[in-house]
């Protein structure tokens, strides 16, 4: 099948198949309000998911209408999470509260947009990101930033489990990267504007291209720490804080994580005890990424003993310490109350290396009254402290899932093109064309709605959406860099090829900052619900 033999894009009859798409994703919701979330916990995270998708899909309407190759961008996109949701509908059509046919009106669009001609079309091309100028530029500086200084040291950091050299930290600071998303005032360079959003997006993605672990999430930890400290902190906190942590002087790490408490925060068992002069800190966090070479700890712990508060009696802590390497470390300190006692202990993961997880044990260590968060009015505000820190956080995700995915989708085309068998490229044959096609409509799609959503999050909107973008974003990453694998065929499985790097890394998105079926549950379909049981 020759181009002028393939149907042109139609995004009317598009956002026509979304519509009834939308319909049945309502039915479910409306079950949902009928029959609990906890009582249908398969159908809640369908539901998220589907949702996911068929909003990125509508959100991608108005790129597709800049250009054919947009538009064609666009059709893949959505036909794909059409077909997505009906396979996820099919034989469950009771659950859904759907009729057998519900989705026969977004057939014919979807098979439209699904055939492997149609996709195979996308299969030499990224499509354009549409950006201004000034992001075209952010992006140009540091995608230069992590092709020249990231990405010559990922593997050697990745196979080796080393540490994050200190110049790349330095060129970071140097060029701005961490004050992002810091206001001017405090020494940062964000504005207030939409424009914050997007260059920080725009950022994170170039620099997970070149490495997840060594790049794109070494910007996220100040963000998320500064989103707290804006949200609750004192004004003499944010003068002392904020400005040293845009200009890396101080790198900070987040200890919420507890062995026995992941995203069910309101059960911490971490400790802080009112002393004079301030607060003795006792207990464990886990997952602790940055830990040792952090300067201060962003410490969730529980103030209040009574456990009958849950999340009410939670404050937030700025904790110092000292730096340490990656294998683990041990710190003491002096203090009048019988001194102190700080151990790491490294966690080994299969990918997102270079930045290292621990568990941090403490033992009566002491912090001072002016690190608690908001100071006295701070008290018991620290999980509202935490959630304010990581909602961006599922933007900067999304970024990170971006630039993984662009990375595999940019091994897997040149392998797909320098790889000959049978007497033919890889790329030629048609199964491996269709899957490159799909792969960059995923990317892009993925790309255009983060960028849809941060608009929406600057103009202090687009909770649910952001929550949206990360459950749809990471759980693409997978597919994406599995496929990018799979057509490296056996060189694929080589630590030596890069891509089995990103297939590796990709997987930790769905688990980090919010487990994907927490995520789906707790969050969306919850808000769904909430949203459809007020109309």
């Amino acid at each position: 099948m020759t181009s002028a033999d393939l149907p042109s894009p139609d995004l009317d009859a598009v956002a026509a198949a979304l519509d009834v798409a939308q319909a049945v994703i309502d039915g479910g919701i409306a079950r949902l309000v009928d029959g609990g979330i906890d009582q249908n916990q398969v159908l809640a995270y369908d539901v998220a998911h589907a949702a996911a998708g068929i909003g990125a899909s509508r959100s991608l309407l108005a790129y597709g209408a800049q250009g054919d190759v947009q538009a064609r961008i666009a059709c893949v996109f959505a036909a794909e999470a059409l077909a997505d949701l009906a396979g996820k509908v099919f034989g469950r059509e009771a659950d859904w509260g759907a009729a057998p046919g519900a989705l026969d009106g977004a057939r014919q669009a979807t098979a439209a947009y699904r055939s492997p001609a149609f996709q195979a079309s996308l299969a030499g091309t990224d499509g354009p990101r549409g950006l201004a100028d000034d992001f075209e530029m952010v992006q140009d500086t540091f995608r230069r930033f992590a092709e020249d200084k990231i990405a010559p040291i990922a593997e050697h950091i990745h196979r080796h489990n080393d540490d994050i050299p200190e110049e790349i930290i330095t060129g970071l600071a140097e060029m701005g990267a961490f004050g992002l998303s810091i206001s001017e005032e405090y020494g940062g360079f964000a504005t207030g504007t939409e424009s914050d959003y997007i260059a920080m997006i725009v950022a994170t993605e170039e620099l997970s291209r070149g490495s997840l672990g060594a790049g794109g999430s070494l910007i996220t930890r100040p963000e998320i720490l500064a989103r707290a400290l804006e949200t609750g902190g004192t004004e003499e906190q944010k003068q002392h804080w904020l400005p040293q942590l845009a200009s890396a002087e101080v790198m900070n790490a987040v200890a919420v994580t507890e062995p026995d408490y992941g995203s069910d925060v309101a059960g911490v068992k971490v400790t802080a005890a009112s002393v004079e002069g301030g607060w003795l800190i006792n207990g464990v966090k886990t997952w602790c990424t940055f830990g040792a070479r952090a300067d201060v700890l962003m410490l969730l712990a529980r103030t209040d003993p009574d456990r009958s508060r849950t999340h009410r009696g939670l404050s937030m802590f700025i904790v110092p310490k000292e730096r340490g390497d990656g294998h683990g470390f041990t710190q003491t300190q002096d203090n009048a109350h019988g001194g102190g006692k700080m151990e790491g202990r490294p966690i080994d993961t299969i990918g997102y290396r270079g930045m290292h997880s621990y568990e941090i044990a403490l033992e009566n260590w002491f912090v001072p009254s002016e690190n608690l968060i908001g100071g006295e009015a701070g008290l018991g505000r620290g999980f509202y402290y935490q959630m304010a820190g990581f909602e961006n956080g599922r933007l900067q995700t999304a970024a990170r899932a971006v630039g993984v995915m662009q990375a595999a989708l940019e091994e897997a085309r040149q392998y797909a093109e320098d790889r000959k068998v049978f007497g033919q490229s890889v790329g030629d044959y048609q199964l491996n064309a269709a899957k490159l096609g799909r792969m960059a409509a995923t990317v892009q799609g993925a790309r255009q709605f983060s960028y849809d959503i941060a608009r929406q999050v600057a103009g202090g909107e687009g909770r649910l959406e952001a929550a949206l973008l990360k459950a749809y974003v990471c759980k693409a990453a997978e597919w994406v860099t599995r496929e990018a694998m799979q057509i490296h065929g056996g060189m694929g499985y080589a630590e030596e090829y890069t891509v089995s790097r990103l297939w590796v890394d990709a997987r930790v998105l769905s688990i980090f900052e919010g487990a994907d079926e927490v995520l789906c549950l707790r969050v969306i379909a919850k808000q769904l619900v909430e949203r459809a049981a007020a109309d």
